[in-house]
């Protein structure tokens, strides 16, 4: 098992932002390539297992590459104010919101909620999604493809008619 990861980007966005969002982003997909860090995620994504299950296991990298944990206040002045994304990280005048996904990804559409918040968060335009490569919800479940699923969710919304203020996207797979 390795990692998988899918960039869709506007091709008009604010590269120095990018840069920073890039370097991040490559930074974080080194760590989760690690053998040791891969084996965690296996188990982790095991049926009956949780987000928090997988989130627990790259907490501490996150943190360290300066995002924060449930960041409050994001969404001040949006009605449904309870949202939070799971970690954000500020960049310049805009930001990265990362959510980590397992069970809800597809049946709850938890992909588009995750791509709703960022697009209308004020201070984020970029997001890192985390969703299982194959979804099995116990043992003798088929599996799903669920990071081909939301890969191919996201993808119309990178293309120039349909841009939204999510500039860009990295959806890995574990």
């Amino acid at each position: 098992m390795s990692i998988e990861l899918k960039i869709f980007k506007q091709d008009n966005i604010d590269e120095n932002i990018y840069s920073e969002v890039e370097s991040t982003g490559n930074e974080l997909l080194r760590y989760l390539s690690g053998s040791e860090v891969i084996e965690k995620v296996k188990m982790a994504n095991m049926p009956g297992m949780s987000s928090s299950f997988v989130q627990n296991i790259f907490i501490d990298k996150a943190k360290d590459l300066g995002f924060q944990s449930e960041k409050k206040d994001l969404f001040a002045g949006i009605p449904t104010s309870h949202l939070r994304p799971d970690y954000y990280k500020r960049i310049g005048e805009s930001g990265v919101i990362m959510e980590v996904e397992r069970g809800k990804t597809i049946m709850n559409n938890m992909d588009m909620l995750d791509f709703w918040k960022c697009h209308v968060c004020k201070h984020a335009n970029h997001l890192f999604l985390f969703v299982p490569q194959e979804l099995k919800h116990n043992n003798g479940s088929k599996g799903y493809d669920c990071f081909k699923i939301v890969s191919n969710r996201m993808q119309p919304f990178f293309e120039r008619t349909n841009y939204t203020n999510v500039h860009s996207i990295w959806i890995y797979g574990y």
